[in-house]
């Protein structure tokens, strides 16, 4: 099942999550280039009307396009995820979560594997 899409927050009184990020950093530039709907179409058939709801699309495919770009293992991609604001923006969050909601979903990247080649 897809997730709703939440609201977006404020940090503080005056300023929201993106405003506290730099606009040279290079994932912040690359989250804005993506056309992450071309993911969200090629995607969605793989979740349920029924059930739990899923993680935003938008999130599995940014920790396995982050896990390629850094090189490095989907645990360690999920655990820099939850201390890396950079990382958070690029997955569309809207304010900084420090513990991470995510786990390992080896199934979802081995889905799109499939998906890809099949």
């Amino acid at each position: 099942m897809l997730s709703k899409p939440k609201s977006s927050s404020r940090l503080g009184f005056y300023s929201t999550f993106e405003e506290q990020l730099s606009r040279s950093h290079p994932l912040y530039i690359l989250a804005n280039q993506i056309n992450w709907n071309l993911f969200e179409e090629a995607f969605a058939k793989l979740y349920s009307e029924e059930g739990r709801p899923g993680k935003p699309i938008r999130l599995m495919v940014s920790l396995i396009m982050l896990k390629h770009i850094r090189n490095i293992s989907d645990e360690s991609v999920v655990e820099q995820w939850a201390e890396n604001a950079y990382y958070q923006y690029f997955s569309a969050r809207k304010c900084l979560l420090l513990q991470s909601h995510v786990r390992h979903q080896s199934w979802f990247i081995s889905g799109i594997g499939l998906e890809l080649t099949g």
